[in-house]
């Protein structure tokens, strides 16, 4: 276990240097504080100076390095053989003589827990408590989240105005807190004082006085922690983490200690409850402050997921975390010795240009706000974020639903001084109760969508789309026009593209190709072809979507990029596989380039687009109808291969299955195909080979069984990472490989990509013969 060493106050690489813009503390520098209120109030503004000039700074106030980029912030969370988080609780304050008598008396003896505890004693504990943290087992929460949110909305509902903190916010995830805990509600009054003295005894900056006082507190608070603790032994069964821990005890009493588990539910009380508060609280008041946004939400409630993910990179309750050098490092172009002590500012991280473009703007709709660092990163990458994010959005959905017309009241806005922890003390809303949509609608309360548990990974956030029209094309085909409502910009797209639409619900998303001119931005445009024997979305859109009809969409992505670069290009479709060559063939057209279109299909009656794509191409459109005797020849059409030209491909399975033959003298990469199906995605234990995976970024070490596929072993880790297909035909799930050899099983990379070995899809791909994989997670 590593004991950080006393904290030195002085110059660490100067001795003695007390100029403020001496070498290395600026004047700047010299000045910063984390408890004034500038850094209150707008902590990555506060620190936008450093950011651009003075990255990486000494602060003589604090005795710490304070480092404000995102990559550099980044790096210090993923080392953990040289950085420690044995000072993540330290008390900023050192407490006096006084102060240590009060807690002895109260028998105080806080010892390390997953948050300040080295490997690889971190990851042995981590492993076994995780369980009650992933998203399948967090599933069994939400309808408790949900009732409270309505219940706590429904007493203020009527009065026009409330304190959002007092009323909901602080309650709701106390009480969420504490039945995840398997913690009595009794307490719930002293709980919360409690916790805010927790927060001020570590992170703050308290007087003598005050110490004393929030002495006492704590004193209090660890008491009652043992207490809770002792009733829970007595009967540790039925649900909550620490009684969880308890029964972990009896199999692990040399990992789950006494002295860890009374630590850790004082710990975890802090943990689950205020920093899920403080994040609720910041993401109101910044949505509220930008009335656009709000209004999107309110209006398309599929949204919701990915402005958490916003808010909580804009603005989130952790705002600073701490860690102590091992060894001597470099950060920021600066060498520190062994015993270094860092403040990695998050939410200036957030904040970084170089990550997130126009970082000081909120934008919900952002691809990448999920990469944000409020969560932490690496080993010690906070257990409960997928809690706090179903919490969030449920919150924001009861919200936008019930009070579209919720406005901030005029206010000054306070926060409890502190260097980690941040969320307005209280948060004043008002709105006109007559004009609350319930009073017309009260149908409105029962509705509700899923939650989706886990951040999005560079995937576009789902958006609402109304069916502009549909007309069918043949008997079995139909073509659907998707627009935006109204003030909003649809993302741009490149021929290729595909959009993934929910057919009923969060969990059904299929992938239809985006067909027409990629320079349109007023509506999307595809063509669905009904599959009777399907697996249900083709069928869904056929039979349930109408004109006025609004479906949640996310993307465009593309996996099937047209190179405009080429100077020819040879399109083959079969059937439905023509919606994403017609893009490619018009751009093709617009560009000049030398081009042919071979369009194959059963009958004419049954192939979409023909007298379209006659029109536009004339002779360089093929066709091959079966029943009017016509038929590829595709051996024939590519034997010679053709200089400076790509071939792309989609249609029946058969038809790709018999490219590569056929193209077996091109140049490599001379090919490329889009899929509408994958390979059939079951396991089959019998046929398959465990194998083991290292995480890089997080030091965590995993066994994939037989029967489960990379992405569940990773989900039960608790490892964010996005899928939306599941049969490795989307690329959403994509991760980054740095050794090891791969199975690939999709239907998304290229031979090349495959050769390189970079990267995989977890949700199908495996370790070839059973192989050991290091992952960039």
């Amino acid at each position: 276990m590593t004991t950080p060493p006393p904290a030195d106050r002085s110059c660490p690489l100067h001795a003695g240097a007390t100029a403020p813009d001496g070498c290395p503390v600026s004047a700047r520098a010299a000045a910063f504080t984390p408890f004034g209120e500038a850094y209150q109030q707008d902590p990555p503004g506060y620190l936008k100076w450093a950011r651009e000039e003075e990255p990486v700074f000494w602060s003589p106030e604090l005795g710490y390095w304070v480092v404000t980029r995102y990559a550099d912030i980044k790096a210090i969370f993923r080392d953990h053989a040289n950085f420690s988080p044995a000072n993540a609780l330290e008390k900023i304050t050192p407490p006096s003589a006084a102060v240590q008598q009060v807690l002895a008396g109260y028998g105080y003896a806080m010892n390390r827990t997953l948050v300040n505890e080295d490997e690889p004693a971190h990851m042995a504990r981590r492993r076994l408590l995780l369980e009650p943290f992933t998203p399948e087992a967090l599933k069994v929460h939400e309808p408790l989240v949900r009732r409270l949110a309505r219940e706590y909305v429904s007493r203020f509902i009527d009065a026009g105005q409330a304190d959002l903190v007092d009323q909901m916010l602080w309650e709701v995830p106390l009480t969420i807190a504490l039945h995840f805990l398997g913690v009595d509600e009794e307490d719930m009054p002293l709980l919360r004082q409690y916790s805010i003295a927790h927060t001020v005894n570590t992170w703050g900056r308290p007087d003598e006085a005050e110490q004393l006082k929030v002495a006492h507190a704590v004193g209090n608070f660890w008491q009652l922690a043992g207490r809770i603790l002792e009733k829970m032994r007595r009967d540790p069964s039925g649900p909550g983490w620490m009684k969880f821990g308890i029964r972990l005890q009896a199999e692990h009493p040399e990992v789950v200690t006494d002295s860890y588990l009374h630590s850790m539910m004082m710990a975890g009380i802090v943990a689950a409850h205020e920093t899920t508060a403080n994040a609720t609280a910041n993401a109101l008041r910044l949505l509220l402050s930008h009335p656009t946004a709000w209004a999107e939400l309110c209006r398309d409630p599929g949204l919701i997921p990915n402005a958490v993910e916003e808010c909580l990179r804009f603005s989130g309750s952790i705002v600073a975390w701490r860690r102590v050098a091992l060894n001597e490092v470099r950060v920021g172009g600066i060498t520190m010795p062994a015993g270094a002590r860092f403040m990695m500012v998050m939410t200036s991280g957030n904040h970084d240009e170089a990550k997130f473009a126009e970082a000081d703007l909120l934008d919900i709709h952002r691809d990448n706000a999920g990469e944000h660092l409020s969560f932490g990163y690496g080993a010690h990458q906070c257990m409960g974020k997928n809690l706090a994010r179903m919490e969030l959005q449920i919150f924001l959905e009861e919200l936008t639903r019930r009070l579209p017309h919720l406005r901030l009241a005029p206010q000054a806005f306070s926060y409890l001084p502190n260097m980690a922890f941040r969320g307005p003390e209280h948060l004043h809303v008002e709105w006109d109760p007559a004009r609350n949509p319930e009073r017309r609608d009260p149908t409105l309360l029962a509705r509700g969508r899923p939650v989706r548990i886990g951040a999005a990974r560079e995937s576009r956030p789902a958006h609402a789309l109304r069916v502009d029209r549909m007309r069918p094309l043949t008997p079995g085909i139909v073509e659907l026009r998707l627009v935006p409502e109204p003030g909003v910009t649809l993302p741009r797209w490149a021929p290729g593209a595909h959009l993934d639409i929910e057919c009923g619900s969060p969990g059904r998303l299929r992938q239809f190709s985006l067909v027409g001119d990629a320079a349109q931005r007023d509506a999307f445009t595809i063509a669905v072809l009904r599959e009777p024997a399907g697996r249900g979305g083709s069928d869904w859109i056929h039979a349930q979507l109408r004109p006025g009809s609004v479906v949640q969409a996310r993307g465009p992505r593309n996996h099937f990029r047209f190179d405009e670069t080429q100077r020819r290009a040879l399109f083959i479709a079969g059937g439905i596989g023509i919606t994403p060559l017609t893009a490619m063939a018009l751009r093709a057209k617009q560009l000049g380039m030398d081009y042919a279109l071979h369009y194959s299909g059963a009958s004419r009656a049954g192939m979409a687009y023909v007298e379209a794509l006659a029109g536009l191409h004339g002779e360089r459109l093929h066709l091959h109808v079966k029943d009017e005797g016509g038929r590829a020849d595709l051996a024939a059409l590519l034997r010679t291969p053709r200089p400076d030209c790509t071939v792309y491909a989609c249609g029946p399975q058969r038809m790709l299955d018999a490219l590569p033959g056929a193209m077996a003298a091109w140049p490599e990469g001379a090919l490329r195909v889009e899929h509408f199906h994958a390979a059939p995605g079951r396991l089959d234990p019998e046929k398959e080979q465990a194998f083991e995976v290292e995480l890089r970024d997080s030091g965590a070490v995993l066994t994939v069984p037989r029967d489960r596929s990379l992405l569940q072993a990773l989900r039960a880790l608790n490892i964010d990472v996005q899928s939306d297909c599941g049969e490795g035909l989307c690329g959403s799930c994509e991760v980054q490989v740095i050794a090891g050899e791969v199975d690939h099983r999709d239907v998304v990379l290229t031979a090349a990509e495959r050769r390189e070995n970079r990267k995989m899809m977890a949700c199908c791909s495996r370790a070839k013969a059973g192989g050991r994989l290091v992952l960039a997670l």
